[in-house]
């Protein structure tokens, strides 16, 4: 849910900010770029807070080698990728390739639901609201990389 509360908050946070005058946020497209990266950054540090990485370990799929080393390159794309986003010439590239590196995620949290793991001490989100919550940080990506 952090991750949805970032995009959401994120983006009308910078929305707003255009708005009263802030010029380099004034527009949807540099509020979109704003709220993806801040996104990014809230699942990126994840990869590497203690208690989280050994949650996002457990998810990788068993048939995986390292999960360790997998969460630690995909932690640091995003961390990378976030900060691209926040750079004109570069984000509508990054945000492809974060969009791109969401959908390679994407079976560990398949594994994830389908293995009924539990996250933060709860339950991980059943398959169907992930794959929503998915199809729109994708969406979202992709609506950055298109411009």
């Amino acid at each position: 849910m952090a991750p949805l509360i970032a995009l959401l908050g994120g983006v009308a946070l910078a929305r707003l900010a255009g708005l009263c005058g802030v010029h380099t946020l004034d527009g949807w497209y540099p509020a979109l770029r704003l709220g993806l990266a801040l996104m990014f950054v809230v699942t990126g540090v994840a990869h590497f807070s203690r208690a989280r990485r050994r949650e996002l370990i457990a998810m990788v799929p068993p048939r995986l080698p390292r999960p360790d080393l997998l969460v630690t390159v995909t932690g640091v794309l995003e961390l990378a990728g976030a900060a691209g986003l926040l750079l004109p010439a570069a984000a509508r590239w990054c945000a492809a390739g974060l969009g791109l590196l969401m959908v390679a995620m994407f079976p560990a949290n398949v594994s994830a639901a389908r293995r009924h793991l539990a996250l933060g001490g709860h339950p991980v989100t059943p398959l169907l609201p992930r794959t929503a919550l998915q199809v729109l940080f994708v969406a979202t990506a992709a609506a950055v990389a298109v411009g």
